[in-house]
């Protein structure tokens, strides 16, 4: 039920959080809020605005992937909590940017990077968390296993 929970959770702040910026700041507009710079733009492509112009076959590829974990997630491949949790972390930004995609054809970012390179939203940052999480999970995994047999 966790997972579900945090992928709704997810989805639902990242469709809030782009909706209220697609409301309130123009397409190129700069915002600041509470000291976070914010610059509301649409990007057809993926990370880095790289492959511009594909952004529905992003989101059927958002839904594919969605599809398969949660296969594999009922056939019983995900057993630790830490992948559950890094997974819904993953379906959640996945299902958030891949309804911008296949609604508009193109994502809704706004968060300026702290480096400056790029601007991202709330599914992407869901997105990080989820692969940092899952890379947690694929280090704890071994670890477990050395301590048992210690």
């Amino acid at each position: 039920m966790l997972f579900y929970i945090i992928a709704a959770f997810v989805v639902l702040v990242d469709q809030l959080s782009k909706i209220i910026i697609r409301i309130n700041v123009k397409i190129d507009e700069t915002y600041t809020l509470w000291g976070i710079p914010m610059t509301h733009i649409e990007n057809s492509g993926m990370a880095g605005s790289h492959f511009q112009g594909y952004g529905r076959l992003f989101g059927i590829l958002a839904v594919l992937f969605i599809v398969v974990v949660i296969y594999n997630r009922r056939k019983g491949m995900f057993n630790e909590k830490t992948t559950e949790i890094s997974l819904a972390f993953l379906v959640g930004g996945a299902a958030g940017n891949g309804i911008d995609r296949l609604l508009f054809g193109e994502v809704t970012d706004f968060l300026v990077s702290r480096s400056g390179n790029g601007v991202l939203n709330m599914a992407d940052h869901a997105i990080e968390i989820g692969v940092l999480l899952l890379i947690i999970s694929f280090v704890i995994r071994p670890l477990k296993r050395v301590f048992r047999h210690s």
